[in-house]
């Protein structure tokens, strides 16, 4: 596997998936990028896309396709307008075409062609798309993968060590075991020896930068949520609720105790994230888009209630969140699509404690068993978005995984970190557990909630 740090577990981009709508835009863009390099563009007349197994079951509620129209079109995720790209589809549409590169192509609606029900066998989130020339025949051709996280793979690269930048990373970890034991022979904490090794990929000045960008968009999400009333889109009629929640907990503050407010609190940072998520706004992937109300909302939290500084917070909490979220990139899964919402929140709860430990003192065998803790009882979550929109059970879900997170942190500082069940252990035990999973559960809107809650 390539080189993969603590930093490219966050990425700023718009919600409300990373596999559905993130990865797709950046596979999008990178398949014209392709097509030019290949000389190819000059020849299309159409682009043709391809979306099977889960981006096509739920591909639409997700943004999947207002994402690979915008992705087409030059959007980037880290830039664009996000309420360009929730019409980008239907503009399109209604004009008949597309500009790829400067060249404007026929464009109708079926050329994005959905295909739940052929899965191909690397992943369940494929996608392929094909340059079309006038006679109608294929002239160019890629899949790509949507592994998770907004992380993208090609059928080249799938499964493969794929070429990344000639550095040596001061620091190498593939585990926990290997984390802990460079943390006891250095007496570094975990958030300095990813420090470390972002800097060798990146530069000091690089990742100094990021760190705070990182978490001004955490933040700048989590306040804006936070005011913002109204019905979210879809046709499951979801209002909003983190605003009515603040003002309530406004009113509150004084009669009702502190902590307990700080616990309504949490939840409610939580929430207003995945509101802004749901509604296709700016959010912070972390480590992906379905879970990224958990570790804006717990350093939130940690921020206002317990006093941390922002400068701790933007180092110590999202470094050592990062460190924790390799081990699940590098040995499991953060893709719904694979592990189910596990994968997704599980791995977000278990990054957020094991952050907050670090920020409250903890030392890193506190730290590993406050991130063991949390994704401990997150095992078998599955993924069953209701109408395929990341709306119900996701937004409470976050919520209440953010609480997880926060009372996994309070019982490894109660302790001294030793404990039975290892953070490898569970990582492993949620990749087995998804690799058993029923692919009903993994995303794709055919069971659990999915099924059973009538959309109205």
């Amino acid at each position: 596997m390539s080189i993969l740090t603590a930093l490219d577990l966050f990425t700023v981009g718009i919600g409300p998936s990373s596999s559905h709508t993130v990865g797709p835009m950046r596979a999008a863009r990178r398949f014209v990028t392709e097509l030019v390099d290949a000389d190819k563009l000059t020849a299309t007349s159409r682009i043709h896309v391809m979306l099977f197994g889960s981006l096509g079951a739920t591909g639409v509620g997700h943004g999947t396709t207002n994402a690979i129209v915008a992705g087409l079109q030059g959007a980037e995720p880290e830039t664009c307008d996000p309420a360009a790209v929730i019409g980008a589809f239907d503009s399109a549409a209604l004009a008949g075409l597309i500009t790829v590169n400067g060249r404007a192509l026929t464009f109708e609606p079926a050329d994005l062609d959905l295909r739940p029900m052929t899965r191909l066998p690397q992943h369940s989130n494929a996608m392929t798309y094909e340059a079309l020339g006038s006679d109608g025949s294929v002239i160019f051709s890629r899949t790509y993968f949507s592994v998770g996280g907004g992380f993208i793979e090609s059928d080249d690269e799938f499964g493969k060590a794929v070429a990344s930048l000639s550095v040596e990373l001061p620091y190498r970890f593939d585990n926990a075991v290997e984390l802990m034991s460079l943390c006891d022979s250095t007496g570094l904490t975990i958030a300095q020896i990813a420090h470390a090794n972002c800097v060798a990929v990146y530069g000091e000045a690089a990742v100094t930068a990021r760190l705070h960008e990182i978490w001004a968009a955490m933040t700048s999400c989590i306040e804006a949520g936070l005011t913002h009333d109204g019905m979210l889109p879809g046709s499951l009629n979801v209002q909003r609720r983190a605003a009515g929640l603040a003002r309530h907990l406004e009113d509150q503050s004084s009669t009702e105790d502190a902590a307990t407010l700080g616990n309504e609190w949490l939840q409610a940072f939580a929430i207003a994230v995945n509101e802004e998520n749901a509604a296709g706004m700016r959010v912070v992937t972390a480590p992906t888009n379905g879970a990224a109300g958990i570790i804006p909302a717990v350093g939130y939290y940690a921020q206002r209630f317990k006093k941390v500084s922002a400068d701790s917070i933007e180092f110590d909490y999202l470094l050592t969140a990062g460190a924790i979220g390799t081990l699940y990139k590098r040995n499991a899964s953060i893709s719904g699509a694979e592990a189910g919402c596990q994968g997704e929140v599980g791995s977000a709860c278990s990054m957020a404690a094991g952050g907050l430990a670090a920020v409250l003192g903890g030392t890193p065998h506190q730290i590993e068993n406050a991130a063991e803790i949390a994704m401990e009882h997150n095992l078998g979550l599955t993924c069953d978005p209701v109408g395929g929109l990341v709306q119900m059970p996701c937004i409470e879900r976050n919520a209440i995984a953010a609480g997880t997170a926060v009372a996994a942190t309070r019982l490894a500082l109660a302790g001294d970190g030793s404990h039975k069940i290892s953070l490898d252990t569970v990582i492993e035990t949620m990749r087995q557990t998804g690799v058993d999973m029923s692919h009903k559960y993994k995303e794709t809107s055919a069971g659990g909630l999915a099924v059973n809650v009538i959309e109205c």
